[in-house]
Formats: C-alpha cells, sequence, structure tokens
C-alpha cells in the first residue's frame, strides 16, 4: 500500500523509517508546507514523491493512506481536507484538539465512506493481547485497581506549551495512560475526580486522575511534562498484580503473586518501532472496505476525546480556537 506523510517532523521520521521496513507498505509521498523541507524528508527516507504544499498531496491518486503528523491543533482542518479528496487517513494521536472536532470528522468519515483511524499505538500493539489473555486467564484474579503514568522532561518543547497548538501534557502524553486504563477496565466510568498544576501559557504541565467505575474498580491516571516517570502501567487483583513496564510501547509484562514475588515475566515480540501495528490495522480495514479499526473504533475515539474534554474543563483550560 503506498503511504503519504503529511507533516515531516519528528515523529514522521519514525513512521517513515518503519513504513520503509515494511514489506506490505511503501513510503510513497512526503508532504510539507515548505518544498525544500520536503525534499529533504524525502531524500533521506528514499521516498519517490516530495510535495510542497499537503493537497497536492491529498490529490495524488496513487496515494492509498495518509499518516498525518502534524500538532493536535491541525489535525482537524488536515483530516477534512485528506477525507474530502476521499483519501483515508491514520492520524497521530491526540486525534483531534477536542470532542466536537472528532465528531466532525468522524461523521464525515461516516458521509464519504472513507477510512479514518487514530494512531495510538499501543491500542494495536501485541502487548494489548497478552495483556488482556493473562487477566482473562485468571493469572492476577479478580482486577479491582488500575494506575498508569506517563511523564518526560519536555516542558521546554514548544508545541507543548502553546495553546495555540493544543499544548499541555494532557493530550499528548495523558492520553497513554488514560487508554491503558480504558482497555483493562472498558468505559463504564461512574465519575472523575482530577487535579493540574499549570504552565504560565494555562496549560497542564502535570496531573492526576481518578476515576471511579460502575463496577466499584478505580483507577488513578497520572501524566506531565516536567519530568521522567517509571512508565509502569499495573493491573491490581485478588491474587496478585501485573505491571505493564513502560506503557507507551510496553517492552515486558510482570505478574507477582500476593507475597510480591515475581511469578512470571513475558518479553514482547520483536518489533521495527512498533508504529507498523497501527499502520498494518488501518491497511487491513481499509482492504475490507472498513472506515474504522476495531482496536480502536470510532465510538472509542470520541469516548476518549469527551473524557479529556471534561478534564480539561475541571481545570478551565480552553484553547484560543475553541
Amino acid at each position: 500500500m503506498k503511504i503519504g506523510i503529511l507533516g515531516p517532523g519528528n515523529i514522521a521520521e519514525k513512521m517513515a523509517y518503519t513504513i520503509n521496513h515494511m514489506e506490505d507498505a511503501q513510503c510513497y509521498a512526503v508532504a510539507s508546507r515548505d518544498l525544500e523541507r520536503a525534499k529533504a524528508f524525502a531524500e533521506k527516507f528514499g521516498i519517490p514523491k516530495a510535495y510542497g504544499s499537503y493537497e497536492e498531496l491529498a490529490k495524488d491518486p496513487d496515494v492509498e493512506l495518509i499518516y498525518i503528523a502534524v500538532p493536535h491543533s491541525h489535525h482537524y482542518m488536515y483530516m477534512k481536507m485528506c477525507l474530502e479528496h476521499g483519501k483515508p487517513v491514520l492520524c497521530e494521536k491526540a486525534f483531534t484538539a477536542n470532542a466536537a472536532q472528532a465528531k466532525e470528522i468522524l461523521e464525515l468519515s461516516k458521509e464519504k465512506g472513507v477510512f479514518v483511524g487514530e494512531a495510538i499505538w499501543t491500542r494495536y500493539m501485541p502487548s494489548r493481547k497478552i495483556i488482556d489473555d493473562a487477566i482473562a486467564a485468571g493469572k492476577i484474579g479478580e482486577v479491582n485497581f488500575v494506575t498508569a503514568n506517563l511523564g518526560y522532561n519536555i516542558q521546554h518543547v514548544r508545541r507543548l506549551t502553546a495553546p495555540e497548538l493544543a499544548g499541555g501534557a494532557l493530550l499528548d502524553v495523558g492520553i497513554y495512560p488514560l487508554s491503558f486504563i480504558a482497555m483493562i477496565l472498558g468505559d463504564e466510568v461512574a465519575s472523575i475526580t482530577s487535579s493540574c498544576v499549570k504552565t504560565e501559557t494555562g496549560v497542564d504541565a502535570q496531573n492526576a486522575v481518578i476515576l471511579t467505575y460502575k463496577n466499584g474498580k478505580m483507577a488513578i491516571a497520572h501524566s506531565g511534562m516536567l519530568g521522567p516517570t517509571e512508565q509502569f502501567g499495573i493491573v491490581y487483583g485478588s491474587k496478585g498484580y501485573l505491571v505493564a513496564e513502560n506503557i507507551n510501547n510496553v517492552d515486558r509484562v510482570c505478574i507477582y503473586d500476593n507475597d510480591r514475588k515475581l511469578v512470571e515475566a513475558i518479553d514482547m515480540p520483536e518489533q521495527i518501532t512498533g508504529f507498523e501495528d497501527e499502520v498494518r490495522a488501518s491497511m487491513k480495514a481499509i482492504q475490507e472496505g472498513k472506515i474504522e479499526c476495531e482496536q480502536m473504533p470510532h465510538s472509542e475515539i470520541l469516548r476518549m476525546m469527551e473524557q479529556m474534554d471534561s478534564l480539561r474543563e475541571a481545570w478551565g483550560i480552553r484553547y484560543p480556537f475553541e
């Protein structure tokens, strides 16, 4: 499948590298608002076509899937443009800046019958099934509590502190702890309590979220841009607990008993970068004539955006373009 990259930034480099090592996909085109930048990216990764505008990419009849890698604030406009040109889209997380934008994009996808997916890679990785299978097998008993965190020292990255670019820890890294929790506990959230500390620009620098579920289970999520965390996702059960080391790309799953003794350690399968799973899931959906991936359906994309909207509302964070 011929794939085009919209926005040649750092994460796009990782995607280009990934596709170049896949036998079933080709990094066929790249677009930037600066043609010279697009040409430099194309030369670096051996990409046949380079465009100086995003619309040129969307109009290329040979492009079969477009990967969007621009800041969150611009996801909506460029997904809309691609869908209106009939181009399937795999868009970086967070899907959009808010739920209203997400809803409009998902409705357009349905109206056009064109695929759109969210590139939150942890939803597609083998680690998800490995964790699900371990829990389903009763290895930690009845699940009752989940914790998840993700933090980096990235406070000096401009797009993360800029309100006009939909900055803040929540949309950039906070989506991962919340998504890890959602993959374990589902969507029956009864109540949410949260707090955040803001940057001088008014977006969240770090945050903590407590979720209580209708079935009595609970979870705590933390994310931030002020410094690194151990990045663990921990699932607590009646017979022990499970630790997913590095929830942003699980390295290993460790299972402990009630005495905190290691019972089992499961290493994850080898990967190119981990991006290949979301690409293959998108390709499969497109080839089957579907407009969404079963791993991250449109209903879940919208629910997660609504959840993050409710958090930002509670913290009094509103982007200038909203």
